[in-house]
């Protein structure tokens, strides 16, 4: 067996949480999060063939099967924190930072944009707030930047390289809770094994791919890769964790609010933005109404940098909208997508390329 220990914090506050929404350090979210990475380290090794991938990743992180078609059997991946803690954060920072929103024609609470759910808007203070859980009525909690756990991984020794390799992804852009790929629970790890992230480090791993080969599947596989090299950007901007976040909110309000509407309300029709996600408050057109669901494929990371700032990180893991979500259109509808996507995402990707820098090989 092959032991991992990795020293474990957030340089932003984690919305992670137990049963009740009350902030806690937990093993489940932390494996879940291996595992995502794991499958973007061992998708080219079976050619981005779901069947394939399926059998190994139940092979490796266990099985609980009622009907037979897959044998039961325990995760060969054992995780344990070194304390359960419960998060320390009851209270949100005043002060909030505020960005200029063109669509809304003032400035907004960066942090509500980015955290909306587990923040609220409170009339009473006329500033943002924990929110309070619909499930259990109690006032939601919160992992602050200043908590530390340790992280241990035991694993056969077979899947040493693939596990290492996944940690180093989860070490470069993992966040953890709700909200996280808005950057929350920007996840800090440290070992004498991880590495930096530059151009050559992740080009070691093999996981990028060719933005037009990305999408051709529906699920994230790859980082992205265009003539410019990776999706990958760092922030211009550093310093403490609200204002990293204040950048990336600026970013992401930059790269959405270029496709203008031409709809809404009732008459919603698809539209570009609705290709980088969805629901788009407004703009839901009928065929899809509000509860159908379309993920960000970029993704947001608050990481420390060596003078001891922290900076923003952006990826895009980009994949196609699945073709279920795409039937419930018309033909027309579908067409406007399907062309669509293949201009969408050099558009953001240009913005940006304008607002950050792209990764470098230093």
């Amino acid at each position: 067996m092959t032991v991992l220990d990795y020293k474990v914090s957030f340089a932003t506050p984690a919305f992670l949480g137990n049963a009740n929404q009350q902030a806690q350090w937990r093993t489940p979210p932390f494996k879940a999060l291996i595992r995502q990475w794991w499958r973007v380290v061992r998708a080219p090794q079976v050619r981005f063939n779901v069947a394939a991938l399926r059998t190994a990743e139940t092979a490796l992180f266990g099985a609980a099967s009622d009907d037979g078609a897959v044998t039961s059997h325990r995760s060969l991946l054992r995780l344990r924190l070194s304390g359960w803690d419960e998060g320390k954060l009851a209270s949100w920072p005043v002060n909030e930072p505020k960005e200029t929103h063109p669509e809304v024609g003032r400035p907004i609470g960066t942090e509500l944009y980015l955290g909306f759910g587990p923040l609220e808007y409170d009339k009473a203070s006329k500033g943002v707030a924990l929110s309070t859980s619909k499930s259990s009525g109690r006032k939601r909690s919160a992992i602050d930047d200043k908590s530390k756990a340790e992280l241990r991984l035991i694993f056969p020794t077979a899947y040493e390289t693939e596990l290492r390799s996944a940690a180093q992804l989860v070490a470069w852009f993992g966040t953890l809770g709700s909200r996280s790929r808005n950057g929350w629970g920007a996840l800090q790890m440290a070992n004498e094994h991880l590495r930096p992230l530059t151009q050559a480090n992740l080009a070691s791993l093999a996981v990028t791919r060719p933005l037009t080969e990305c999408l051709q599947e529906e699920w994230p596989h790859a980082i992205g890769r265009d003539s410019a090299g990776p999706l990958v950007w760092r922030t211009r901007v550093t310093g403490d964790w609200r204002q990293v976040m204040r950048e990336l909110a600026r970013i992401k309000i930059a790269f959405r609010t270029q496709f203008h509407f031409e709809s809404g309300g009732g008459n919603a029709r698809i539209e570009r933005r609705h290709v980088l996600a969805y629901p788009v408050t407004n703009h839901n057109p009928p065929a899809w109404g509000t509860k159908e669901r379309l993920a960000n494929q970029l993704r947001f990371k608050v990481s420390r940098v060596a003078d001891g700032k922290l900076e923003g990180v952006v990826v895009h893991l980009p994949c196609k909208v699945p073709d279920e979500l795409l039937q419930k259109l018309g033909q027309q509808g579908r067409k406007f997508v399907r062309d669509n996507e293949v201009e969408v995402w050099p558009a953001v990707h240009a913005v940006l390329d304008k607002n950050a820098s792209r990764l470098t090989s230093a």
